[in-house]
């Protein structure tokens, strides 16, 4: 637990739901640890504060939250987290969170982008991607330096939390159309705002290092033919760490700037409660219980995720359209018809790229939003009965 203004902030470090308590609710709760009785909670609280408390339903939520063992005879299991690399130890990366080594990581970037203004020539142009005669295997090869480069980038988000005392786990998810990897490290909210900071941009400061330091080999002769596609890949990889209406490292960074608890989450029901009174339902104004300073931001934020949403479906939907479907048809037509075992295999290994991605962005993105589609589709069908 910490404090926070006038807030405090708890939750279990190895992960988890992390909440914010008013100070009424985190007297009570220290006066249940001490051992004291939901009844005898109420009564002390009531005593010192004067207000009724209803200790009962907080512990409930506390208990929902998975930060409660027990109330009276009713146990609630521990769903043991699952910690990527369980035997490192903070002090094993310790030297991660030193201000010297953050002050040298981001020099090289620096230093890079110093180098390629009085020296342009050592930028690679977009054709360096095309580096290798056979497309099949300049797909794979470049598939397999994106994901070794998103390794690295998760691991620097795990080890610093881990340097900072907080467990995490890397796993798959999904943002809009894109497939990504994610690194969960809830309890970093436990810790103060440096380390918090550090943690969010461990990431983005290891990909601008990488960057950096293949742009520096190549003003210094090195002509490896994958450092342009390394650099390539790394400077869209920056690129859309820019994309704050989406939970990028860069959000988490706004977030946590701007004080508020939960960017997305408020202005996502934001817009609900707007698109719900343009067609005529109750409002509910899920704002209101925020400070007006997080309003403010929240109302702001949610202009910027319409607009980014927007462009970026849009943008995905001409990629889909005009390039992945296409190649998609073209490789089915050569393994179908391909008189040549070269462009047969050349088809397959592409309709095995291309229908693997988009089935495994299928799948996660159902196990996320599936719960609530099929509730959705209770609701409506219920609805439709009581209508008929």
């Amino acid at each position: 637990m910490r404090p926070d203004r006038d807030e405090w902030i708890v939750g279990l470090p190895e992960g988890g739901q992390v909440v914010a308590l008013p100070a009424v609710a985190m007297a009570a709760v220290r006066l249940l640890a001490a051992g004291g009785t939901i009844e005898e909670t109420r009564r002390s609280l009531r005593s010192s504060t004067g207000r009724d408390i209803d200790v009962a339903s907080l512990v409930e939520q506390l208990a929902s939250a998975g930060l409660v063992a027990a109330i009276d005879e009713r146990r609630f299991p521990v769903t043991p987290s699952v910690v990527a690399f369980p035997r490192l130890r903070p002090r094993h990366v310790r030297w991660i969170m030193n201000p010297l080594l953050h002050a040298a990581v981001v020099l090289v970037p620096v230093t890079a982008l110093v180098a390629a203004v009085m020296h342009p020539g050592i930028l690679p142009t977009w054709d360096s991607l095309l580096w290798a005669e056979y497309g099949t295997f300049t797909i794979l090869v470049q598939c397999t330096i994106a994901w070794s480069l998103i390794a690295l980038h998760e691991a620097a988000h795990l080890l610093t939390a881990r340097a900072a005392g907080v467990p995490g786990r890397i796993r798959l998810g999904t943002r809009l159309q894109f497939l990504v990897a994610q690194t969960e490290v809830s309890g970093i909210w436990l810790k103060g705002r440096r380390e918090r900071i550090t943690v969010y941009l461990s990431g983005i400061a290891l990909d601008g290092a990488i960057w950096g330091g293949c742009l520096l080999a190549r003003g210094a002769g090195a002509d490896w033919v994958l450092l342009p596609v390394i650099v390539a890949t790394l400077f869209l990889a920056l690129t859309r760490q820019t994309l704050v209406f989406m939970r990028t490292d860069l959000y988490f960074v706004v977030q946590d700037l701007t004080g508020c608890r939960n960017l997305f989450g408020d202005t996502a029901r934001h817009l609900h409660d707007v698109a719900a009174r343009m067609i005529g339902r109750r409002p509910s104004h899920p704002l209101r219980a925020l400070p007006p300073t997080e309003r403010r931001f929240v109302k702001a934020y949610a202009v910027v995720m319409v607009v980014g949403s927007v462009s970026c479906l849009t943008i995905g939907y001409q990629v889909l359209t005009e390039f992945t479907w296409p190649l998609l048809h073209r490789s089915l037509t050569h393994l179908v018809a391909g008189a040549d075992w070269w462009v047969r295999l050349d088809a397959l290994a592409t309709v095995l790229v291309l229908v693997g991605f988009q089935t495994l962005w299928a799948r996660l993105w159902w196990k996320r939003h599936g719960r609530r589609v099929r509730r959705r589709m209770r609701w409506r069908r219920h609805a439709a009965v009581h209508k008929i």
